[in-house]
Formats: C-alpha cells, structure tokens, sequence
C-alpha cells in the first residue's frame, strides 16, 4: 500500500469525527481534498455532538457510531490508508473525581490510551498510516511553572533578563519538543504522552507510518468551551451572555499565557503531511500552534471582548490550582520548515468567529456547561 501519492483516492478514517475539532478537520478535508473516502466515526456521548454528525451528513461525508473503547467496534471499521485519531477526554482535569472502578481516572485511561492500542492494533493490521492528534500537556507541570516570567502589557511572558533560568527547551519560539515530560504532566497528559510512544514503537516494530502533533490550544465556532478547555469559546460564549468569570491564579489578574490555533489551519497541515512522499522514512514528532504570533492572555482576551461584546465584570480568584501554570506557548518550528506550513487564521478572525457563532446561537453555553 502506497502512503505518498497525493493523487490517489485515499481512504481516511478519523476518530471524534463528531467533536468540534474533528467535525472542523472533516469538513476542511472536503475542502481540500474531496477525492478522499472519508469515514468520520464518533461515539456521540458528548453533548452537541449530534449536531455535528447532521452537519457531516450535510456535507455527504460518511459516520458510523463507534466507541474507541469497544474493540469490535474498531475491528469491524473497513480497511483504510491512513486513521487519523482526533478523539480523546481531552481536559488537563479529567479523571480526577470519582472512586473506585468505575472513576474517572480509569474511564479516562480506557479511553485515551486503551483506545489508542486498539487503533494501532488496526493500523498493524490494515498497515494502514496512524496521525495522532496529541497535545502540549505532555510537557512537565513544574517545568513549565518554574518559567521565569515578567509582565508585559497585561501578560506573562519569559523574563529575558532572567534567560539562564529558562529550562532546556524553552526559546524566544516558546516550548520546543526538547523540553521536559518528567511527571507530573496530568492524567490527561500521561495518557497522551504514553500514546505517543506507543504510537511510535507500532510504528517502528510494524512498518507503517506514524505522525504525532503535539497541538496547541484549538479554537473555533462550535467548539464545546469550558473553562478547562476550550477556553476561548467559553471566554467569549460567557461574557457575551453575561456569565460569570473568573481569573483564576496568580495574581488573579488574568496575565496568564496561551496559544491559539483554528482547526482549519491544522487540516491543512494533516493533509500535507499525508500527501508527503517521505513520510514514512523518518519519526514525525512535532509541535503544532499558533505561536507567539496568536498568543494571548485572558486579560487581553477580556479586553477583547469588551472592545466587541460590551462590558462585563471578571471575579478575582487567586489560589492557583495544581495543574495551572502562568505562560504556554509552543515553539512549531519544525512543522513550518518541513512541511512549508504556517497558520492563516488571525486571533482577531478567530474570535469573531467564535462571537457570531455565539449570537447566532445564545444557548451554545448551555450545550457546553451540560458537559460538567
């Protein structure tokens, strides 16, 4: 089976092809390559997602209902070239409520990572080419909080003068793949971080092609915002329906620090990194975001939206929770030079379109609140 020819009608899977990211990165491959049989499969348990699917039907891309944690759901999935695996519980603080076997925490790990071993276990089968969708909560809670940051017109930022404190793989880019994993990371983080490598040793022991990005903050319309993820959309669906908000940490002013990236800019990037004829020459492990270009704190964000949705007044909360950390931005270099890729969507079109979604649907903060 060939992986490299970017004419050939390609057979795709996607995983959380239901979600907002993978529903985003559906209907931009239709876009960009409608000779692909594309096949998104999703469990639907997540509340919205049933919209998405009518919205993929919409399009004439292909759904089933499948579970990542049902094997023969995966088995029984057709063979295909690639499997792209955009499906994950994908919160820095999932699994860390409940007890006992039915808890978060092993719910979280039988989806994440189980069903990351039953798709490889597929791509092994089908020697079909795996492009995981990770995250940047792989990288080290204490490194990234050890940071020394300065503060620079309403955000953090890594104090220049204090560089021979940053951590190896820190630069003026942001957080390289060369910066520490060391544990803490999350549960979350862990099971991604094990995906990887698990991703990669498939890969290597079976002689199919494996892609892992390590993805930045996602953000869009339609996106399931809350405040553990989804920040923008929740930031902006909030404040323009008057909800309450709250800065969270630190000096509980709101500096605090992240990327942004739209799905359809990272589509593009998969579609070339599944068209490259290299591909499977070579491990491709890599940051994917928006960079310091469309790197924004909440205070900005807030000023954003009162500059666009009116005023609206942010609690102050300073206790800094265990997986907080001040400034979070990654360095993706490596993407921009080996697949030519830069990301197109501005932060300013990025918001608008998340504020006209908002008002076109005044209840989408319920839709996501429902998810708590």
């Amino acid at each position: 089976m060939s992986h490299s020819s970017p004419s050939s009608r390609k057979k795709v899977i996607l995983t959380g092809g239901a979600g907002f990211v993978g529903t985003t990165l559906a209907l931009a491959f239709r876009r960009l390559r409608p000779e692909w049989d594309l096949l998104a499969i999703d469990n639907l348990i997540r509340p919205g997602s049933e919209g998405n699917r009518v919205r993929l039907k919409a399009a004439g891309i292909a759904f089933r209902h499948a579970d990542l944690r049902v094997r023969s759901d995966i088995d029984s999935l057709p063979k295909a070239d690639w499997l792209i695996d955009a499906a994950a519980n994908a919160s820095v603080l999932a699994g860390l409520d409940g007890q006992g076997d039915a808890s978060g925490s092993r719910q979280l790990i039988e989806h994440n990572l189980g069903g990351t071993i039953d798709l490889l276990e597929y791509c092994k089968r089908h020697r079909a080419g795996f492009l995981l969708l990770s995250t940047s909560r792989v990288y080290s809670i204490p490194e990234l909080a050890s940071i020394p940051v300065d503060l620079l017109d309403g955000a953090y930022t890594p104090d220049p003068a204090r560089r021979a404190e940053w951590p190896a793989g820190l630069s003026e880019e942001g957080v390289s793949t060369a910066f520490s994993t060391r544990p803490p990371v999350s549960l979350y983080g862990t099971t991604k971080l094990a995906s990887e490598l698990l991703a990669l040793e498939y890969a290597s022991a079976f002689g199919f092609p494996a892609v892992i990005n390590r993805c930045g903050n996602l953000a869009g319309a339609g996106q399931f915002g809350r405040i553990d993820q989804g920040i923008f959309a929740y930031w902006i669906n909030a404040w323009l329906h008057k909800k309450s908000l709250k800065y969270i940490g630190f000096d509980g002013r709101g500096h605090q620090v992240r990327d942004c990236l739209h799905p359809d800019d990272l589509a593009e990037l998969l579609v070339a990194q599944i068209d490259d004829p290299e591909i499977g020459k070579s491990p491709a492990l890599q940051n994917v975001s928006g960079g310091r270009d469309r790197a924004i704190s909440l205070r900005n964000l807030s000023e954003w939206c009162e500059k666009h949705l009116g005023l609206h007044a942010v609690e102050t909360v300073p206790q800094t929770r265990p997986f907080d950390i001040p400034w979070m931005v990654l360095d993706a270099s490596v993407a921009r030079a080996r697949w030519n890729w830069a990301p197109k969507h501005s932060l300013e079109s990025i918001f608008a379109e998340i504020a006209d979604h908002a008002r076109a649907h005044p209840r989408w903060i319920e839709t996501c609140l429902a998810e708590s």
